[in-house]
């Protein structure tokens, strides 16, 4: 056994995604595999059985699609209904490489786009199939009635995400990630009322169930009564989002959590780059220390809004409209000329940090700090005229208004980074199967795609390429195997102990009765992380929030306050303590994977490592692997590395200059 590194993790053998075919160029790559994978025929998938936990895009797709192909799905969520998962609050579009504008891109330019976005710490293969399928996914939305805005002509229309040049997001006003999932959501539901998917709403998934070294089912508790069930399948399939809300505040519903791929985790699934935490540059700023939650302005207004601050520190407590043109700093225009305002969203985020913090921020102060630029669309307005943005982009216009008070027709949006996005996840193949044979992770809750940051409008992309077309093309190459399989049930002992070790933790929890809320822990716990693990890291801060965080986990499982029965009754408490437990050890793993990776690279910025400019600076001599963390039963995480090859894209320092 390797000795201890920092004294927090070990390093263990390397691995490697064996799945996709690299002997072939990398644009047959898909369609080998596709042809190369065992096949179900019809009649035998009706005997299989396959658990979905989550409904979002990634998972309500992944269960209409191998519904409609005959197999017996069960659909776990958390919600009273399908339509109500997360994905529902995505706003700004959806990528694909369609060039219905002529600005010459193709499946190349977005896969290159991706990987560059990314901070080339994706892997070529992934990405260039998610490019690929990209097409696909808008013809499919079409068909099941997504209104996508259309232009002059009939064609669907298009707008430009911040890390391109060309127009690829389709998009349905501020509201593409809701009509995408209501059409969903419909596919779903037809299988629903075909009989080949069983839904069980109300239900949350804790615990994952390992039959000998295989997925084969679920702890699920009935959010409603608080009973225990367990549920048993041929293979899981997690589409569980990402873990954003290990800071508490972010942009996520509240519900969002890491339960799911944590437990799984736990029992022997690699976690793959938890450090890569995505801060959206445009959300509304935190008004103070009682909020629950902050919300998402979509990135799309970068297309026509301009993003100031005041040049002066003695403008910044002025009307803004007081402030004349000479004396304002379009800082992103400014720093990167052919960007502008559409930088990624890294860039963005960490500049926007750096105008604050020289005492140029503006709004309300937080701990003595005006967290705020402006987001000005004066200049759009007189461009295009009133009627043409509200049709733009109305909806998100009424939606600030209603939480700030300020019309931004007339007054400056203010706008600030927060986070959003996870692009770590469970670590998968090219088939998306976890080194546990029979789990496969789809959408946010993988790491598969996006390196180590995450473009804007490709989370619609990837959740709907799993679900759609990935998936169910290589989920059949496992289940043939299936009927070969040991029946499993609620009396096999495995089963039953899983269920036994998670009623003794709801128990544990339960019998505490301390006297802190837990919420004021997950608080606690969201402040170190954003404090040492959120826009930027360094070694002693990392080393810092790692020793409190580990008190504070002592603190919960000395002192915290659970109201309530744990069955026969709704108890959201409970629901909520399960949950930090889980954050209380992935924000562990979080800081010992950024204190490990001694580089910045998109979303992950180590101030020892930056250039001169004051930009993220890579070392792809020592760090360009994906890591990818195995649980350790003493506390102690064992380091895997999967090397990353480029055969197609040729590695550089980013520049959007």
């Amino acid at each position: 056994m390797s000795e201890l590194i920092h004294g927090l993790y070990r390093e263990g053998e390397k691995i490697a995604d064996t799945k996709a075919p690299l002997d072939v160029p990398l644009s047959q790559c898909w369609e080998t595999r596709k042809f190369n994978a065992k096949l179900v025929n019809p009649a035998n998938r009706r005997k299989l059985k396959v658990i979905i936990v989550g409904t979002g895009l990634a998972g309500g797709a992944a269960a209409a699609s191998l519904g409609e192909m005959g197999y017996q799905v069960s659909a776990f969520f958390y919600q009273d209904s399908a339509r109500r998962a997360h994905s529902i609050a995505a706003q700004g579009g959806i990528n694909a490489a369609k060039n219905y504008r002529n600005d010459n891109d193709s499946v190349y330019r977005l896969f290159y786009d991706t990987v560059k976005g990314g901070d080339y710490r994706a892997r070529e293969t992934n990405v260039y199939r998610l490019a690929e399928v990209s097409a696909a996914i808008i013809d499919q939305c079409v068909a099941q009635g997504v209104p996508f805005a259309r232009e002059y002509g009939g064609l669907l229309d298009n707008r430009s995400f911040g890390g391109v040049q060309v127009s690829r997001t389709f998009y349905a006003r501020g509201q593409t990630g809701q009509q995408l999932l209501i059409g969903a959501y419909q596919a779903l539901e037809r299988q629903v009322k075909a009989g080949t998917v069983t839904e069980f709403p109300r239900h949350e998934m804790i615990e994952l169930i390992v039959v000998d070294g295989r997925a084969r089912g679920i702890i699920a508790r009935d959010m409603v009564t608080g009973e225990l069930e367990t549920h048993t399948a041929d293979a899981v399939v997690l589409a569980t989002g990402g873990y954003g809300n290990v800071f508490f505040l972010s942009t996520n519903a509240m519900g969002c959590n890491g339960t799911a791929i944590w437990r799984a985790h736990r029992k022997g699934a690699y976690f793959g780059n938890p450090c890569y935490t995505q801060i959206h540059p445009t959300c509304i700023p935190q008004h103070g220390d009682q909020q629950s939650k902050l919300t998402l302005m979509s990135e799309s207004l970068r297309n026509d809004g301009r993003i100031w601050v005041p040049k002066r520190k003695e403008d910044c407590k002025k009307d803004p409209r007081d402030i004349p043109e000479e004396d304002r700093d379009y800082y992103l225009e400014r720093i990167y000329p052919a960007f502008g305002n559409l930088v990624p969203r890294d860039i963005a985020s960490r500049q926007a940090k750096n105008m604050c913090d020289e005492g140029r921020g503006v709004g309300p102060e937080i701990d003595g700090v005006a967290r705020g630029v402006y987001l000005d669309f004066a200049d759009a307005i007189n461009r295009m005229g009133r009627d043409t943005v509200s049709a733009k982009y109305g909806n998100l216009f009424d939606m600030y208004e209603r939480i700030t008070g300020d019309n931004p027709y007339e007054f400056p949006m203010r706008i600030y980074p927060a986070v959003h996005y996870t692009m770590g996840g469970l670590w998968v193949d090219y088939d998306l199967q976890s080194n546990l044979p029979g789990l496969y992770v789809a959408g946010e809750a993988n790491f598969s795609d996006h390196g180590a940051n995450r473009l804007g409008a490709s989370a619609l992309m990837q959740g709907l390429s799993d679900g759609y077309f990935v998936l169910p093309n290589t989920i059949n190459d496992y289940l043939a195997g299936a009927f070969g399989f040991d029946k499993v049930d609620e009396n096999t002992p495995e089963v039953k102990a899983a269920l036994e070790e998670t009623q003794a933790r709801i128990d544990k929890m339960m019998a505490i009765n301390g006297t802190r809320s837990v919420d004021s822990i997950h608080k606690e716990l969201g402040n170190i992380m954003w404090e040492y693990c959120g826009m930027e890291r360094t070694e002693p801060g990392l080393k810092k929030a790692i020793g409190m965080i580990r008190e504070l986990r002592e603190e919960f499982w000395k002192n915290v306050r659970i109201p309530g029965k744990s069955v026969g009754e709704m108890n959201q408490s409970l629901e909520k303590a399960g949950r930090l437990v889980d954050f209380l050890e992935l924000g562990e793993l979080m800081c010992i994977d950024a204190l490990h990776r001694e580089e910045s690279c998109g979303g992950h910025f180590r101030a020892e490592s930056q250039t001169e400019e004051g930009e993220a600076k890579r070392q792809d001599d020592r760090f360009l692997y994906v890591a990818a963390w195995e649980f350790g039963a003493d506390g102690v995480p064992t380091l895997h590395k999967e090397d990353l090859v480029y055969n197609n894209i040729e590695l550089k320092q980013r520049s959007y200059k």
